[in-house]
């Protein structure tokens, strides 16, 4: 027996390994460290068949395949879930996979959206996070002041120019 790639703690055969057979997530959480696990084991049927039916129609199998075989799976760590328990409905559940590729490591970290349909879960996609405040760290150049390119024109006569 060994240790599930998801970092769960459990064995692979007593955590995602049932749930990658084809058997149901009890939580959104279950499914998404099946989803992490399916690629370290390169199962891409379970990362089609773990996908909402809207996901799905953009599902490129042979993209999955080529990231997962070409990546060193390096650990999952779950940041944070909401909801997606085996009452609700919906949840949401923030994670950070680590991977390296092409000899760098690398991070994907995601918000991911699950739902249920035909009473199990699945993945429906990201969170949309709120925008960002953007701050302006030079003062805004005004129409009538010289152009920041060094032309001696005219800021609005010169790289102001409506198009």
């Amino acid at each position: 027996m060994s240790t599930c790639p998801c970092g769960s703690g459990s064995t692979y055969e007593a955590c995602c390994g049932p749930i990658i057979a084809g058997g149901p997530a009890p939580t959104a959480e279950a499914l998404m460290r099946s989803r992490y696990t399916a690629y370290v084991k390169r199962d891409v049927a379970h990362l089609e068949r773990s996908l909402s039916a809207d996901q799905r129609k953009d599902f490129a199998a042979d993209e999955a395949k080529k990231w997962a075989e070409s990546s060193e799976w390096l650990g999952l760590t779950i940041l944070r879930t909401e909801q997606g328990g085996p009452d609700d409905k919906f949840g949401a559940v923030e994670f950070s996979a680590k991977f390296r590729s092409e000899g760098q490591d690398r991070e994907h970290v995601e918000a991911a959206r699950f739902g249920r349909e035909d009473g199990r879960w699945v993945y429906t996609g990201q969170v949309n996070e709120p925008g960002k405040t953007v701050r302006r760290e030079t003062p805004k150049v005004g129409r009538n002041d010289p152009c920041p390119c060094g032309s001696g024109k005219k800021y609005k006569k010169c790289c102001g120019v409506a198009a």
